[in-house]
């Protein structure tokens, strides 16, 4: 007989028989599953100063003015063309950057930048961490602004705490509204701002409180001020560590030679609190004072080493070199360090720095290739283009004077500010074949060369026959090619294949 099956039946029998008091205690307490999810802490980082508080606000400065400033340069490119100097014209189909037009024929260039700002990303993660997610990224970027806001409003990190404790009064009403009025503007601004950048900047400026902006002006900044606010203002750190997918992937872009904001605890530990004028012999420079962990926006410890959550923002060196100048210790026990530099350190060697290494010279050689290739592609791309497609259905046709006509559909693209003056002709054919003609619909007559005018900045179907009357010299597939020419400039030309179907083996 079992334990369980004895201990209830002997309950049965002798229900009077009062049970242990651990019995009735597990019996009255449910077993409760472990959570799947953990609560939120909230974080309320403090306010420091130092070298990388500098730096953090100077790249916040500078960033935030590119992106709130672009729209507005203009840049002439003639009268048929925008002059916003930065322009994703979904309209008419093309990117302006500057003297950069990118067509839909061009996306490649678009992938090449991708491409550019991936290796880029590895290249900085294999050199120093997480430098781009703690300087230059947008989440980074709106929170440390956000938090600037907050702290005006409601003070440094304990005025903070003591505010979100206190009951509800007048003043902290006002606090809290004045505070999330700020930044409603700001993420205003902000979606505002990415509009620009699909309109003419002046134009949406002009327009959009009186209603007469696209649509999907009003839809985006909805859509963008919204995640905004909610980003930068309430999921913050959460956005770092639970939905980026960059601290996963960081892992296989570092090594133990990659610089990252590190607590050197070869020279902290053994830590503890230290009394004015005790000795420092046998123990280390860490004082324990959590200055450390009270100025992260993530709330982590980083004397417990490398973490997915440490976005390298290096605030926590700021904090720690002012507490060692208070208690008259060297700056750096935590800094931009590799963690193999702790292991040589404790095996007595100097520390050393391996920029160049193996990943690091892979990426730059990626990097350089692909804008090699990039730079060579914008130097020597062609102002005119044309694209041929030739009819299926039908094949071809038998004309009543016997002649076989092939139909052709040509895309003809100019990329110059002015409108050009064209030669079409279908070259290869002209010294083999017996009455060749080229006729284009829309145009009177027929030749073996005709004259396109196509507009600025335009891409223009032209439908093209061609026609042979002797097609005993040919065979079934006879390949030739259009060539254009601007009549203007004769060097300006551009040549495309293709072929002519005379059916002689029908």
């Amino acid at each position: 007989m079992s334990l369980d099956t004895h201990n209830s039946k002997r309950d049965e029998a002798a229900p009077g028989i009062k049970k242990s008091r651990w019995e009735a205690k597990t019996a009255s307490t449910p077993v409760k599953p472990d959570s799947l999810y953990k609560n939120r802490t909230k974080i309320f980082p403090k306010r420091v100063k130092g070298t990388y508080r500098r730096l953090k606000w100077t790249a916040l400065y500078l960033l935030l003015g590119i992106y709130y400033i672009i729209p507005f340069l203009r840049w002439d490119r003639g009268p048929s063309a925008p002059n916003q100097a930065v322009l994703v014209d979904f309209e008419n189909a093309r990117f302006y950057f500057f003297f950069i037009e990118i067509w839909p024929q061009e996306v490649y260039y678009i992938t090449g930048l991708l491409i550019l700002a991936a290796i880029g990303l590895f290249l900085a993660s294999a050199l120093f961490g997480r430098l781009w997610c703690g300087f230059a990224c947008p989440q980074t970027i709106w929170t440390d602004l956000f938090i600037a806001v907050e702290r005006f409003f409601e003070g440094d990190r304990n005025a903070r705490i003591k505010l979100e404790k206190s009951k509800w009064t007048a003043s902290k009403i006002y606090k809290k509204t004045a505070k999330h009025i700020v930044w409603l503007l700001i993420a205003f601004v902000t979606g505002g701002a990415w509009i620009l950048y699909f309109h003419d900047a002046y134009d949406v400026m002009g327009h959009f409180f009186t209603g007469g902006s696209p649509m999907t002006a009003y839809v985006f900044v909805a859509i963008l001020t919204f995640t905004t606010y909610t980003l930068a203002g309430f999921m913050r750190e959460q956005i770092c560590i639970y939905m980026c997918p960059w601290p996963r992937i960081q892992a296989a872009m570092t090594d133990e030679e990659a610089l990252n904001v590190t607590y050197r605890h070869d020279r902290g530990e053994p830590r503890g609190p230290h009394k004015k004028g005790a000795t420092w012999e046998g123990r280390g420079d860490c004082i324990d004072c959590r200055q450390c962990i009270a100025v992260c926006p993530t709330g982590i410890d980083i004397r417990k080493g490398l973490q997915l959550e440490c976005i390298g923002c290096s605030l926590c060196i700021d904090a720690c070199d002012e507490i060692m100048v208070k208690i008259g210790r060297p700056k750096g026990l935590i800094a931009f360090d590799t963690s193999i530099n702790i292991k040589r350190r404790q095996d007595g060697q100097k520390s050393a720095y391996h920029l160049i290494r193996a990943r690091t010279i892979a990426y730059a050689l990626i990097i350089a290739a692909v804008g090699s290739i990039m730079l060579y592609g914008l130097t020597h791309r062609s102002i005119l283009d044309m694209n041929v497609l030739r009819d299926r259905i039908p094949n071809y046709v038998t004309l009543s004077d016997g002649s076989i006509r092939n139909g052709y559909t040509v895309k003809v693209l100019n990329k110059q500010a002015k409108p050009l003056i064209l030669k079409i002709e279908a070259v290869d054919l002209l010294d083999n074949t017996d009455g060749l003609t080229v006729s284009v619909v829309g145009q009177q007559g027929i030749s073996d060369a005709i004259v396109l005018d196509v507009p600025a900045n335009e891409t223009i179907n032209y439908k093209l026959y061609v026609a042979i009357k002797n097609v005993d010299t040919l065979s079934d597939r006879e390949d030739f090619a259009f060539r254009i020419t601007e009549i203007a400039d004769t060097t300006n030309t551009q040549q495309t294949p293709t072929v002519f179907v005379t059916g002689k083996d029908k």
